[in-house]
């Protein structure tokens, strides 16, 4: 609340907020008015009480956070993407209070706010977050807000990103992402924002041009529907495009930074977390690169030498824990479950612990076999996966975007050629596109239990 307050007194009357016409939709003072005039929606919720709040990409996302911490509860962002038996799941599982929705633009309670509060393991958190982890479960992580803070100087630090940005917010708010790198911004240092949650891509483009919006935080899949687009304006406002949630593909970034004259920076973090590596070089790099720690990140490795194994983070931006408790954040250390190689320039990620397929006890790793499939003529993009299998334990499926000459046959024999034969993929599947969600990304398990669902 310090850092709104000295936000507030430096930029009351100037615009914090806008839309992607332009149109300038919440001054700075208006956010707090407005957050002022929100009180009494939760005036009923017991103090550290947790609320939820599931609003879409709405401009009332800055006035609801700081409503709720300067009456003492617990936000708990959530995302369209929750089904309603997942939202009361969730909801029950937090013994939350309420939950703010949005109901044709106006912020309203989903049901009466009921005087409970949770009881936490260790230190009572200011802030939650909901990830799936690697197990697909929901699981809450616990933060304070100094925590959610040192996160955000983070980002901006390494980012260069100051009070003189405009950020194009079209990612989701309610993820890790959206808030670390739009929200928190503008409440804590008064970066404006455009607010949309048009996701189509010339809107996108045509709000980028009209808004002048000078950073663009986005992901693979909008990166790419942007770069195969016919015609695109000039966009010189624009200076940096950021790319998180999942690996971004080098032919998008290559072809992004064709059209566009615009590298796109890969950034990697964790919900868990924050904001981990960022890579900020002006050349292009290789896939699955991420640079290097963002300032304020400490990275410990489990592994010797040039070895890909599982790193270690630690900072001030590191969460207290789960809840429910669980394995992998502790004491201000988390251990992610990527599998992340050390080069000359900075960190790679090759794959995750969990995505290693079990092949008569051998262990491959995807993302070897998606490296040579990438090399390919036939193939524009691909992801490998594992199935069961009666004899094997488990066999390799490789979920591919052809060229218009890919051919499945003919893209195992160019497997065999650079594989050994433990390692090909048993079977090729051709797609249009690569199934993904609205973070931009599917796991493995995901596209597994899709191809195994197919009539």
């Amino acid at each position: 609340m310090a850092a709104w307050k000295n936000t507030l007194r430096r930029l009351e009357s100037r615009p914090a907020i806008l839309a992607a016409s332009g149109e300038v939709l919440r001054t700075f003072g208006q956010i707090q008015q407005e957050a002022a005039d929100l009180q009494p929606i939760w005036a009923e919720a017991p103090p550290g009480a947790v609320v939820g709040v599931k609003i879409g990409n709405h401009p009332g996302w800055p006035a609801v956070l700081l409503g709720l911490f300067g009456a003492g509860l617990v936000p708990l962002p959530l995302g369209d993407h929750l089904s309603e038996k997942e939202l009361a799941e969730v909801l029950e599982q937090c013994r939350a209070a309420a939950c703010v929705i949005s109901v044709r633009g106006h912020l309203a309670l989903l049901e009466p706010v009921r005087r409970r509060a949770s009881a936490w393991p260790g230190p009572a958190p200011e802030f939650l977050k909901l990830t799936s982890g690697t197990t697909c479960a929901p699981r809450v992580i616990r933060f304070r807000a100094s925590q959610i803070l040192a996160d955000c100087k983070n980002i901006m630090a390494s980012m260069e990103i100051s009070e003189a940005d405009l950020n194009y917010g079209v990612i989701p708010f309610s993820h890790s992402y959206g808030f670390s790198n739009l929200l928190t911004p503008l409440i804590t240092s008064g970066v404006r924002l455009v607010v949309s949650d048009d996701r189509m891509p010339r809107a996108i483009l045509d709000g980028l041009d009209r808004t002048g919006a000078s950073v663009f935080p986005g992901t693979p899949l909008l990166f790419r529907k942007l770069a195969e687009l016919d015609t695109v304006p000039r966009l010189p406002g624009l200076r940096l495009c950021v790319s998180a949630g999942v690996l971004l593909p080098q032919w998008v970034a290559e072809q992004f930074a064709a059209k566009f004259r615009l590298k796109i920076h890969a950034f990697y973090g964790a919900s868990e977390c924050g904001g981990i590596a960022y890579d900020g070089s002006a050349i292009s790099r290789e896939e699955g690169f991420v640079g290097t720690a963002l300032d304020g990140v400490t990275i410990g490795w489990g592994t010797k030498g040039s070895e890909p194994g599982r790193l270690t983070v630690e900072g001030p931006a590191v969460g207290d824990g789960y809840f429910p408790i669980g394995p992998g954040l502790d004491q201000g250390r988390f251990v992610p479950e990527d599998l992340i190689a050390r080069t000359q320039d900075g960190l790679k990620i090759v794959g995750r612990v969990s995505d290693l397929i079990n092949i008569a006890g051998r262990k491959l790793n995807p993302a070897v076999v998606e490296e040579k499939l990438r090399q390919c003529p036939m193939v524009k993009e691909a992801v490998v996966f594992g199935v069961p299998s009666a004899l094997r334990g488990e066999e390799a499926v490789a979920c591919v975007v052809a060229h218009p000459n890919g051919d499945p046959v003919r893209i195992q024999r160019f497997c065999a050629r650079e594989l050994s034969p433990w390692q090909v993929p048993k079977t090729v599947w051709l797609v249009p596109e690569i199934p993904a969600n609205e973070r931009g990304k599917l796991s493995r398990s995901s596209l597994a239990q899709i191809y195994l669902g197919r009539s």
